[in-house]
């Protein structure tokens, strides 16, 4: 019997140190990854993995069986695609297409779960606790037709069941039956030959290309592409740092598959024509060969302020109905007292950010009031009146050069809008870095004199809203364009001081606000303000983590119907509009889009990519050629 003082048995109820648990669970991971430097966390966010770190979420003081089995699911999860994935394979072997790629990244998740769970059967009991937890989640079960659910995590479960043998557990629900006639009828006999391919990334990766291409998602690999180490690859190798960049595109797949328990946007690393396409540098003859007529010269700007007045015309994209879109304001969205309530949680979450962020905000500050000193023009006939230059009247009665003009400066009369994806898949980290950075970029710029808009994009529903219900209700019309409805935020107007916009920008805190991402219109919505705007040079830079996604668009249009959008979207504004626009990616190749633009591999490097990126742009353009940028390493 335990006498007074005896603490050698736990109370019931009380705390359990977990610290050994977690060093457990830390060397399981590490010894299915076969890394002994992955480093592994436990915090109260989404988990995922970048590069070599995993995150997981934090345990709870007394945690049960299946939050255990849940949490080293997740760690199985990511250990394996540590062990058994290659990034460049992947981005090489890659469908274009929102559909296609979530699909082909489900697989591929699927298939490096399945190498773990064929050869350990605690793997195996873990990663299906996890995909418990993941569906019920997702309330899967609550899924009774076809078009709500989803076809990719339906792949997902049938190519588990094929290699492992596992039918999907209960909490799925009637996912995989909605959609296996389909499967089994278009891909035939090739869900056979995964088996035999599962140790074989790029074999296996190509039998999935075939399914896809049977299921008219995705056109079928050819074998002149076969290789991932072919030209079109090193286009995208041979550039300085590549080594790095690779493991950038690592850590942007790994970044978005590695949570497997959450629903997220689809990965979107570089697809197979990425490297050819966008991976080399653009010349200023490349930029400008549909129209050299329509070309920017310096100093002076002779493309059409006009860029999408045709667009319509030449792009084949359309909207059902524009009816129930929505162009609004944060104060609109919510009351002043909620709007102080979700800022002040936005500044407690991001305390320990605001002092490095501040600082690189002071440094951008110090170079544009650098620039901004004035400068004079002497000796000249009119302007002000130059009292160095007074002792030549007495002198010489007669001489006239004794005035001064101030020079312009380069940045003056500037305006920059910032475009922030209010989308799911920015939920947490993401949008509260995002904002923070916005806030502290909009009153450094504004103490510089530039003026600045902060804008949100998002749609008010998932799966579309009133727009699906109208397209329903008249008969459901083939190919009806976009088919949900838009919500555009305006945090902060240029005009608008950053006092009375300051809570603003903690809506994007609000739960329920991020859903689907439209890129292509919400361009449009911003660049369109910018040309309404009296100042001479207009800056549009877009912060995003992924490709435009939206189920209900692209359940009933082409799988890449608003990507292709987006990418005529960005030609038109960097051909034939004055407004420079550049991009930053976090965690998702920006660069396969956008000409000047920069990727970032975690939410945290945010701060630093825009001031310097906003930095460069200030620099005397005369002395730096227009061009892309690099990605950031």
């Amino acid at each position: 019997m335990s006498g007074r003082g005896d603490n050698s048995k736990a109370k019931p109820g009380a705390p359990v140190d977990m610290e050994p648990l977690r060093r457990a669970i830390t060397g399981c991971v590490r010894s299915i990854a076969g890394d002994a430097e992955v480093e592994v966390a436990f915090a109260n966010e989404r988990p995922g993995m970048t590069g070599e770190r995993i995150r997981l979420p934090e345990l709870s003081k007394r945690p049960t069986a299946h939050e255990l089995a849940v949490t080293r699911g997740l760690g199985d999860s990511m250990a394996l695609r540590l062990a058994c994935h290659d990034a460049r394979v992947h981005a090489v072997m890659a469908p274009q297409g929102a559909d296609a790629r979530s699909i082909f990244d489900a697989v591929e998740q699927a298939r490096v779960e399945s190498i773990g769970s064929l050869r350990m059967s605690g793997v195996a009991a873990n990663i299906n606790s996890m995909n418990t937890e993941k569906y019920a989640k997702a309330n899967f079960s609550g899924i009774e037709r076809q078009e709500d659910a989803p076809i990719g995590e339906a792949m997902a479960m049938i190519v588990r069941e094929k290699l492992t043998g596992q039918k999907p557990p209960e909490s799925a629900g009637k996912v995989l039956d909605l959609w296996r006639p389909f499967i089994e009828e278009k891909t035939g006999g090739e869900l056979d030959n995964l088996l035999s391919a599962i140790n074989d990334q790029q074999s296996f990766a190509r039998v999935v290309r075939n399914m896809l291409s049977a299921m008219e998602m995705a056109e079928e690999y050819g074998d002149e592409q076969s290789e991932p180490d072919s030209d079109d690859q090193q286009s995208e190798e041979d550039k300085p740092n590549g080594e790095d960049q690779d493991n950038d595109e690592a850590k942007e797949d790994e970044g978005s598959d590695a949570a497997p328990a959450e629903d997220s946007e689809a990965s979107d690393e570089q697809m197979e024509d990425g490297a050819t396409e966008d991976g080399g540098e653009i010349s200023d003859d490349d930029m400008s060969e549909e129209g050299e007529e329509d070309s920017e010269t310096p100093g002076e700007t002779r493309r059409p302020n006009t860029p999408f007045a045709d667009f319509n015309e030449k792009v084949d994209y359309h909207v059902y109905t524009e009816e129930f879109d929505e162009t609004t304001t944060a104060q609109e969205l919510c009351d002043t007292a909620e709007l102080e309530r979700l800022r002040a949680f936005l500044d407690k979450q991001l305390a320990h950010l605001q002092g490095a962020v501040g600082r690189l905000a002071n440094r951008l500050q110090r170079r544009l009031m650098a620039q901004q000193n004035r400068s004079w023009d002497f000796d000249l006939e009119e302007g002000y009146l130059d009292p160095a230059r007074l002792p030549r009247l007495i002198i010489d009665p007669t001489q006239a050069l004794s005035f001064k003009m101030e020079r312009d400066t380069q940045f003056r009369d500037t305006v920059v809008t910032l475009l922030i994806d209010n989308s799911g898949s920015m939920r947490g980290r993401p949008i509260t870095v995002a904002a923070s950075c916005a806030d502290i970029l909009a009153r450094t710029l504004e103490r510089c004199g530039v003026k600045v808009e902060i804008l949100g994009f998002t749609t008010k529903a998932w799966k579309g809203g009133q727009a699906r219900e109208k397209w329903l209700a008249g008969g459901k019309p083939q190919t009806p364009g976009r088919l949900n409805d838009l919500r555009h935020i305006i945090y902060k107007s240029a005009d608008e001081p950053y006092r009375r916009s300051r809570s603003n920008l903690g809506l994007m805190m609000r739960e329920g606000l991020l859903k689907e991402n439209i890129d292509g219109e919400a361009l449009i919505w911003a660049h369109n303000r910018l040309l309404g705007r009296r100042e001479q040079r207009r800056i549009l830079m877009m912060i995003s983590d992924g490709a435009p996604v939206d189920d209900s668009t692209l359940s009933v249009n082409p799988g890449n119907y608003l990507e292709r959008h987006l990418r005529a979207v960005i030609d038109q504004i960097e051909t034939r509009s004055p407004v420079e626009l550049l991009a930053i990616g976090i965690g998702h190749d920006v660069t396969r889009y956008y000409r000047r633009a920069v990727t970032i591999v975690d939410a945290d490097e945010l701060a630093g990519a825009m001031t310097e990126q906003l930095a460069s742009l200030f620099e005397d353009q005369t002395s730096m050629p227009r061009s892309r940028m690099r990605r950031a390493s």
